[in-house]
């Protein structure tokens, strides 16, 4: 933004490339997938590269720890080892989780789904709220106050998919998309492996 003098103000407005040649090709049905993830991409760390920069640089020159140990960590587990663990309260996430497609708290894939929150460890309870939200770190004044990309947003379940599909997650949003699955053990199978196994998120 340039300012001319104390009343006006004109917007400057700057192209990027996101990515080499860019500015020559235009949007079409069959590049707009690629034109999105990148969008997303840039938007995303434009908003935290300059932190997360100085975050590395000094990371590295004052030698915290040694690089090679830290290089055995994906990101999900370099998070817990840099914020350590927090008992989460369950009663809490609870009481703090919205539901919708047609799911409530007394719909038999949610008991399901929190009898399985309930029989996780700790760790796995942390890998499930990292999944969904982005981040295992749990509020000071607890999961009321779970915020999402612009702003307060609960954490959420969400009936969606068919049985055959793992659970999703939409990071920003912090929902959790459900299949109605027709059984506990199904559930809690696939439940596991999308936290365990993938880190994919959903874009809206």
């Amino acid at each position: 933004m340039e300012f001319l003098d104390e009343d006006v103000a004109v917007l400057q407005i700057t192209e990027r490339e996101l990515k080499p040649g860019g500015a020559g090709i235009p949007v079409s049905e069959k590049n707009k997938k690629e034109y999105i993830e990148r969008m997303v991409k840039w938007r995303i760390e434009r908003g935290v590269a300059q932190q997360t920069e100085s975050l590395v640089r000094g990371f590295y020159e004052v030698n915290v720890v040694d690089v090679r140990l830290v290089s055995v960590f994906d990101a999900r587990e370099l998070e817990l080892v840099i914020a350590g663990t927090a008992e989460i309260d369950l009663a809490d996430w609870r009481n703090n989780t919205e539901y919708r497609g047609g799911y409530h708290d007394g719909h038999i894939v949610v008991r399901w789904f929190w009898a399985a929150v309930e029989r996780f460890n700790n760790e796995q309870r942390l890998r499930l709220l990292q999944f969904v939200t982005g981040t295992s770190s749990i509020p000071y004044e607890g999961f009321a106050s779970l915020r999402g990309s612009n702003g307060p947003r609960r954490f959420c379940v969400e009936k969606w998919g068919k049985i055959t599909s793992l659970p999703r997650a939409h990071t920003c949003f912090n929902r959790l998309d459900l299949p109605p699955y027709p059984s506990f053990s199904m559930l809690y199978e696939k439940l596991v492996t999308a936290v365990e196994e993938t880190s994919t998120f959903g874009l809206e």
